[in-house]
């Protein structure tokens, strides 16, 4: 029986839920942007007027405000768009249990059980548009697939409030003459891979020699292939079931640009104090660094290390962070952002108990912080600080305002 999976994606959600709490806003050009005073001064949604402009999700609010100067800013508020989220899946619920989010607004839905109860794909898709559109005041585009990466790209293709379907039979006419970069996980970096080889649309990456794409781009190549060829044989994971946990990270935009090497070093730290505390309170441990460096101009690097052993200590994931920007960035431009996350996670094979007597240097640094968060629980996070933050203004950063642990969820 073929799978009728559903991707559910609600349209520009933070602006229109703006609209529909403030309906004055819906005819004139409005983002919701964060805050310039803090550095965090991108478009994070904007409607349909402003879009006319334009404007792209991203971009800093003052090159949006350069496009259309009577552009309406609004600040974000999560906990509300956080109340419509549940609210769109509960009506997801009425015809399915097998949910996956994928964000804030997006989801795939499995309904191949429901189609007696309910019709076939098309029908349950327009079923749950209606329903969002009449019941909430937003709207909602879906794709109609037998897997969850042309679902994915169903629902991107027709916006707003519109209903996509792609079939085993239609997919080539449909999804290879689109541009590579449309796949789903195909960043800049991969898609300027691939048309460095003459791959510019997924129907050339799907017709390209798998023996070529491996030795090309590896495991990761592979995988992609087999996606443009209609072959992806993931699940639906059941709403409410947790995800295990693949790796932790944190990142900041520092109120003021990074200029030099102790700059990075003390966000570095902060950054590691955090990720290295919520693998600790996982009772996990990670083997491989990551870093994310964003400059002045917007351009993004990551690079990742390996560590000879698993490891909480935030010594180590700071050092070897260090370690990997030494190695990759040569100071063309300050940085106006940096993250930091810990990957290939393993659980814990003991609780080391607060005590220095009898362990490893390895141990010894992880039991330092392990008193390290009972200090700080108790009296405040600043009740420790590092020496190397002492004279610099970046401590005064609190890695505890944001963070982000990354499930293991579908290649993400």
């Amino acid at each position: 029986m073929t799978n009728v999976i559903l991707h559910s994606d609600l349209n520009n959600f933070y602006a229109s839920v703006e609209c529909r709490d403030r309906p004055d806003l819906a005819k004139v050009p409005m983002a919701v942007c964060g805050s310039r005073e803090k550095r965090h001064g991108i478009v994070l949604a904007k409607n349909y007027p402003a879009k006319a402009f334009g404007i792209i999700t991203g971009e800093p609010v003052w090159k949006a405000v350069s496009k259309c100067p009577a552009l309406v800013t609004v600040p974000p508020r999560f906990s509300l768009y956080l109340e419509y989220s549940e609210k769109v899946r509960q009506i997801y619920r009425r015809y399915t249990d097998l949910i996956e989010p994928f964000g804030i607004d997006e989801c795939w839905l499995d309904v191949t059980g429901s189609r007696k109860l309910f019709g076939h794909g098309l029908v349950i898709a327009d079923n749950i548009r209606k329903r969002v559109r009449e019941e909430l005041g937003i709207t909602v585009s879906i794709g109609v697939s037998y897997n969850k990466i042309f679902a994915k790209l169903g629902s991107d293709m027709k916006k707003p409030d519109a209903v996509t379907e792609i079939t085993e039979s239609n997919f080539k006419d449909i999804v290879w003459p689109l541009p590579v970069g449309e796949l789903l996980y195909v960043g800049r970096a991969t898609g300027r891979k691939l048309r460095n080889i003459g791959i510019k649309t997924i129907g050339d990456l799907a017709c390209m020699s798998f023996s070529h794409i491996s030795d090309y781009l590896g495991k990761y190549g592979q995988t992609l292939w087999f996606f443009a060829n209609g072959r992806d044989e993931s699940v639906v994971r059941k709403d409410g079931c947790e995800s295990v946990i693949k790796s932790i990270g944190n990142s900041t935009t520092t109120p003021r640009d990074l200029v030099c090497l102790e700059d990075v070093k003390a966000v570095c730290y902060l950054l590691a104090d955090s990720v290295a505390k919520r693998l600790r309170s996982h009772y996990l441990k990670g083997r491989t660094v990551q870093i994310h460096i964003r400059d002045v101009s917007l351009v993004s690097i990551s690079r990742q290390g390996f560590l000879d052993h698993y490891t909480c200590s935030s010594y180590d994931i700071a050092e070897k962070a260090i370690q990997l920007f030494r190695e990759s960035w040569f100071w063309h431009k300050n940085i106006r952002s940096l993250g930091l996350k810990v990957t290939d996670l393993s659980e814990m094979d003991d609780v080391i108990q607060p005590s220095l007597w009898g362990l490893t240097r390895i141990q010894k640094r992880e039991c330092i912080d392990m008193s390290m968060d009972l200090i700080r629980e108790r009296y405040g996070y600043y009740s420790v600080r590092r020496a190397l933050l002492l004279k610099n203004d970046l401590s005064a950063i609190d890695p505890e305002k944001e963070h982000v642990i990354h499930p293991l969820s579908y290649f993400r």
